[in-house]
């Protein structure tokens, strides 16, 4: 597949995403659409939409690399899937109806109420932090891809082709924000969808399979093995790991994530949107078990044509990069488009939303947008265009600094710091929920934040020699929680009257917003 041929795909992508922000936001302008898309969002879009977001670019070539990974992963990530689907259920009937009762533009604002303002604005700064190195990270992989088989062919270095890649996107979610992102990312998760189907179908034709033929072959391939029971101590990839991470990552990641929540809350009613994450969590799991049939596929191809997993510039197996190897260069001109199709799709429906999640987060939880007399007065407005403008200069810069170190070992560390601040959040608000009678020194409260990934990240750097043999695995979030559930209890005072005061809560976030 020629870079001009991709080239031109990507260049009419972007112009129906422009369109369609145009169409969508040429009427509006106004904060409420943008944060909240003025709480009329239909649930099928938002549940449909959020697929894309969820599924990032380093989803849709990670995990059909990992199937095949020395490491023996096969189908084990899909014991995390079905965590995640249980996570997703206990957000749906927990977080959910707290948020929609309290009538909240960011999530972290109950903080503010129930544990202090120096609760509230920790909540907030980490989620900012986490946010902006999560989505640099997974744009910064997919950024890669394009330099590799397009822009290099015509001398583009990389810093302009991820300049143009975010300015591209900040200027389709600049007015139209959530109201825009939903329609826009219905269209992305179709694209996506679409694409895994079809290179499917592509594989198997080269293969000379029909699809009861794929899954047989699969099925047999050695890759497919879902459960595993053995070695509790000493595999990350044993069940209960797996499956008790999944859920508490999908907690706070999802749950007490502004970027997904956001979504939510636009829907019309929390019967609407409990109806959404009924329905996003079937698609989302149908969707990734077919991520790790494409993986096993390809694996078999490149088995039976003798193609090797790429390597790095350091001589490093990487079966990440085995999707795109397999899918721009072996197959058909139309398969490497659908492929390119739903890579660009799934990248860019992440960046996009996490984007306009840190510019509300921002506006509400900092400059207090939703304390404001007239919250669409012009200034706000603008206001609000700068902080969208200066996150995308945030993400462009984070971004710029991975491919300066040029470590995939340092890259991957800096994110897992970034993944282990949803700890935190998790602790912050089990704290909130379930103690009703004791309130926080406030001011102590970034103190325990930053103290507890820091001991989980020793922790699991020393786990062999401090615990047995024993390896963590997605199940340390859980640890980070009740690290920082306990640090909060030390540090916390009876409230006298609480049960009062928590009415009194209620009342005046509902007053504020």
């Amino acid at each position: 597949m020629t870079p001009e041929v991709l080239l031109s795909f990507i260049i009419g992508y972007f112009v129906i995403l422009v369109g369609l922000a145009y169409f969508t936001s040429r009427s509006i302008s106004d904060n409420a659409s943008f944060f909240i898309a003025n709480r009329n969002s239909s649930w099928y879009l938002v549940a449909f939409g959020m697929i894309g977001t969820t599924l990032s670019g380093v989803t849709f070539i990670s995990i059909p690399g990992k199937v095949g990974a020395q490491t023996g992963d096969q189908f084990q990530y899909f014991q995390f899937v079905i965590g995640n689907a249980i996570g997703f259920i206990i957000v749906a009937m927990v977080l959910l109806p707290l948020y929609y009762r309290l009538q909240v533009t960011s999530i972290y604002s109950y903080l503010e109420y129930r544990l202090g303002t120096w609760s509230y604005k920790t909540a907030a700064v980490i989620f900012l932090i986490s946010r902006t190195i999560g989505s640099s990270f997974r744009l910064y992989l997919v950024v890669i891809v394009l330099q590799h088989f397009i822009f290099d062919a015509y001398g583009v270095p990389f810093w302009l082709t991820v300049l143009m890649c975010l300015v591209l996107i900040c200027a389709y979610t600049l007015k139209g924000g959530l109201k825009t992102i939903i329609i826009t990312d219905t269209l992305q998760t179709i694209m996506l969808s679409l694409s895994v189907f079809l290179i499917i179908y592509f594989i198997c034709q080269h293969l000379g399979f029909n699809i009861p033929q794929a899954f047989e072959s699969i099925k047999n391939s050695g890759y497919s093995k879902i459960f595993f029971f053995d070695n509790f101590i000493s595999s990350r990839f044993h069940i209960s790991k797996q499956l008790i991470g999944g859920i508490f990552i999908t907690i706070a990641m999802v749950g007490l994530d502004q970027d997904l929540m956001q979504k939510n809350l636009s829907c019309k009613n929390i019967g609407e949107a409990q109806k959404n994450m009924f329905t996003f969590t079937g698609i989302f799991v149908v969707i990734t078990f077919f991520f790790m049939c494409v993986g096993a596929l390809l694996y078999i191809y490149a088995s039976k044509n003798g193609i090797a997993i790429p390597t790095d510039a350091a001589g490093n197996s990487r079966t990440d990069f085995l999707f795109p190897e397999i899918a721009l260069n072996h197959l058909s001109k139309l398969a490497a488009v659908v492929f390119m199709m739903g890579l660009t799709a799934a990248s860019f429906a992440t960046t996009d939303s996490a984007l306009t999640a840190l510019t509300t987060s921002f506006c509400v939880d900092f400059l207090n947008f939703n304390k404001k007399k007239n919250t669409n007065a012009a200034s706000s407005i603008r206001t609000r265009y700068w902080v969208h403008i200066g996150f995308s200069i945030g993400v462009f810069l984070t971004i710029i600094l991975f491919n300066t170190i040029n470590n995939a070992a340092v890259v991957s560390a800096i994110f897992i710091v970034a993944s282990y601040t949803y700890g935190p959040l998790l602790g912050l608000y089990s704290f909130g929920l379930l103690i009703k009678r004791r309130g926080l020194r406030d001011k102590f409260v970034p103190v325990i934040c930053i103290l507890s990934p820091a001991i989980c990240y020793f922790l699991n750097l020393n786990s062999r020699d401090l615990l047995g043999g024993y390896v963590f695995d997605s199940e340390m979030i859980l640890v980070n929680g009740l690290i920082t559930f306990l640090g909060l209890l030390i540090i916390s005072k009876p409230i006298f009257g609480a049960k009062q005061k928590m009415k009194q809560m209620s009342l005046k976030i509902r007053r504020t917003n």
